[in-house]
């Protein structure tokens, strides 16, 4: 197997009349999603789960095997005993902090090479891969296959490195044309990028992350906070085989637009309603919490637990909060009404875990605490 010659971009063979109706369902899925984000005050905290959710399943498209559960419990100091998990849930940390930096760059600048390599920086810091060119285009062939074989049994090669800044250099042009539509310019776009494969690791989990930024820079949504890897990785051998497809047959590349298409149309829905199930929750919530306690404190004590849903009371704080003996009866009131349960009991120096149980069964679709 030869590295691969990718075509140069905007491609000449799509057929766009078979994508017509998935165009038209995909974003109109899509603008359905952004009225439910515009209509909530405050997405970035309310939704903070999704966004972590993303972040557990891109990386575990990529083999990682920690949960959203397992996030949020570490965060709140229960670290699993096993070291692969803990690396792997500093990998999805990682993840979530470069969505976030991308986002405040994206107010500063559009979107560019420069910001990738931070990106990847982000991403690969203190975790696997490390070592790997950590923020740095790659000089070196790379190749996909199963692990520790060689390049002779890969099931990829990407462009050699020599060829790497100038397809980059056409895929940064294409990214910011003005194309027919942009989510068929979005299809293009993530795959495209996986084909150049530009970095020695991290390449899907940045490939991903692109998806959600896209569509903001666009304006197609009002934050940079679309979930498609729920999808991809419900449908991974479906999204792999799409990829390796390309270039290799003549309908490939409409067969992959039309498997993105439906992916957005279907995980746009999707988002739309568990982002309603979220803020449902939140208002029934908000009732509950204010005549359990009585206290001015209700609102932000809830807005901190929707942050943090596995959390010690000490990890609680916010301008002008309550002292620790009340911020423990407001608690102790929450618990006995149910509201949250303890996750782990205190010894010694080890304070209580509390869980906001609903919030991670509403944000999982499922009960899993």
């Amino acid at each position: 197997m030869k590295p691969f010659v990718p075509q140069k971009l905007p491609l000449e063979q799509v057929e766009w009349g078979p994508l017509i109706p998935l165009i038209a369902s995909a974003n109109r899925s899509l603008a359905f999603f952004d009225g439910v984000l515009q209509g909530i005050s405050n997405p970035e905290l309310l939704l903070s789960p999704l966004t972590t959710q993303e972040a557990v399943l891109s990386s575990r498209i990529e083999g990682t095997q920690a949960t959203l559960g397992d996030v949020l419990k570490f965060e709140a100091g229960e670290k699993p005993s096993e070291v692969q998990r803990q690396e792997d849930i500093r990998e999805i940390m990682n993840y979530r902090r470069a969505l976030r930096q991308a986002e405040q760059a994206l107010k500063q600048k559009p979107f560019n090479l420069n910001l990738l390599k931070d990106l990847h920086a982000t991403l690969l810091d203190s975790v696997r891969g490390r070592n790997m060119a950590r923020g740095r285009f790659r000089t070196v062939q790379n190749w996909i296959g199963l692990p520790n074989t060689p390049i002779e049994q890969a099931h990829f090669i990407p462009p050699e490195p020599e060829l790497v800044p100038e397809y980059l250099d056409n895929w940064e042009k294409y990214y910011h044309m003005q194309r027919p539509d942009a989510l068929v310019q979005l299809a293009i776009v993530h795959a495209q990028f996986e084909i150049i494969h530009p970095f020695l690791d991290g390449n899907g989990r940045l490939g991903r992350m692109i998806i959600p930024l896209f569509l903001y820079e666009k304006r197609l949504l009002s934050r940079p906070m679309f979930y498609l890897s729920a999808f991809l990785e419900e449908h991974r051998e479906a999204y792999v085989s799409h990829l390796r497809s390309l270039g290799q047959t003549s309908d490939a590349w409409n067969a992959w637009i039309e498997f993105f298409l439906t992916g957005v149309e279907h995980q746009a829905r999707a988002n739309a309603e568990k982002a309603r199930n979220i803020m449902a929750l939140y208002d029934r919530l908000k009732e509950e919490v204010i005549t359990l306690t009585h206290s001015q404190f209700a609102v932000p004590l809830l807005d901190k637990m929707f942050a943090h849903p596995v959390f010690q009371i000490s990890q609680l704080s916010w301008k002008n909060m309550p002292t620790r003996p009340m911020m423990n009866t407001l608690i102790s009131k929450l618990k006995d009404a149910g509201i949250v349960e303890v996750l782990r009991r205190g010894s010694g120096r080890r304070g209580q875990v509390f869980v906001l149980a609903e919030l991670i069964n509403t944000a999982e679709g499922k009960k899993v605490v």
